[in-house]
């Protein structure tokens, strides 16, 4: 396996990355099976592993953690926070007062003395991004953390956060996580060519639409009983992903390729991807998907998803992605209506 430098940390990983969200009570509660699946990740020569602390609420990293015993000094280890751990409004967001006791949960239950990688899963607008990367800044210091990075950050925040480190000499983040795939091509607007001129890895999760490429999903056919199904019905029933499927279900026909091993192809193909996260639910899925990692799609095959979702452009809704309070909130859309003071 041709390892990829992790932006420009000097670490280096491998081009494929396990996923660890489906272990655990939100995918695969099989212990014995999720740690098979670690396992044979490895064996492969993946090199990277990400979790989360909010993944089965902490399941998911005591099961990477068991995994690696044995292992962990081989494995690029990386970890999130930001998400609720807990009914307290406190243990959750991007303050030093709950990164720093996120990092010490997440060490214990990885059963490890450091992070390769500790990320900010989610941005925190009512947090000041320099009381983030201040508190991430120490956590390095202590030894607790070897490098820093965001996920699902827009560019305008990513720009933010690289100028509040120059500006205050604190760490800067050295990779973003991103979701990528056919159907989800807004990054290529800008968070890529943001992560390209910074020198941040780009580690992409969803590389196949949350299932929808694996070709289990069709237009007109019952939804799969699948776990995606059923808590994101819209998503995985959304008509305009399900046309834009059926075209590319033809063109990997065409290609001769299956159509998950095309999608893998097409994430990989971006200059500007260091790392695509596959997360699979059992041993097949990752059998599949590491079947078709030499899968290199010619240009014409490129060109024509191109005419299918054009460049930049979104079209599967994706539930689990970042929306700015300007999104979310009508009011920061919409100017007061000013009573006219009666004559």
């Amino acid at each position: 396996m041709q390892y990829r430098n992790l932006g420009r940390t000097g670490i280096k990983v491998s081009p494929y990355s396990l996923g660890a969200t489906m272990f655990g009570a939100m995918g695969n509660p099989d212990r014995d099976e999720c740690i098979r699946i670690v396992h044979k990740a490895l064996d492969s020569g993946i090199n990277f592993i990400d979790t989360a602390d909010f993944y089965s609420h902490g399941d998911s990293e005591m099961v990477v953690g068991e995994a690696l015993k044995g292992r962990r000094d081989n494995v690029v280890l990386a970890t999130k926070a930001h998400l609720p751990m807990g009914d307290d409004p406190n243990m959750q967001g991007n303050s030093r007062r709950w990164l720093t006791r996120a990092v010490d949960d997440s060490l214990r239950r990885l059963d490890t003395d450091y992070i390769d990688l500790f990320q900010i899963h989610r941005p925190s607008p009512e947090t000041d991004i320099e009381e983030t990367l201040s508190a991430l800044t120490d956590l390095m210091r202590a030894g607790k953390v070897r490098t820093i990075g965001s996920s699902t950050f827009p560019a305008t925040e990513i720009v933010e956060a690289q100028w509040i480190s120059e500006k205050r000499g604190l760490a800067r983040l050295r990779t973003e996580q991103p979701p990528y795939s056919i159907l989800n091509r807004g990054i290529e607007r800008e968070v890529l060519p943001a992560c390209e001129r910074y020198g941040m890895g780009a580690l992409v999760w969803s590389p196949l639409a949350m299932g929808l490429l694996t070709g289990r999903y069709r237009k007109g056919e019952p939804l799969p009983d699948t776990a995606r199904a059923k808590f994101f019905p819209d998503q995985m029933s959304d008509r305009g992903s399900l046309d834009a499927v059926e075209e590319l279900i033809a063109l990997a026909e065409q290609a001769g390729i299956p159509l998950i091993h095309m999608a893998m192809g097409f994430v990989m193909a971006h200059k500007g991807v260091t790392s695509a996260i596959l997360g699979p639910r059992t041993i097949a899925h990752l059998d599949d998907m590491l079947a078709g990692a030499e899968t290199r799609l010619t240009d014409d095959v490129l060109d024509r998803i191109d005419e299918i979702v054009p460049p930049g452009t979104d079209i599967l809704p994706n539930a689990a992605a970042y929306n700015p309070p300007a999104i979310l909130e009508a009011g920061l859309r919409r100017r007061p209506i000013v009573e006219r003071a009666a004559a």
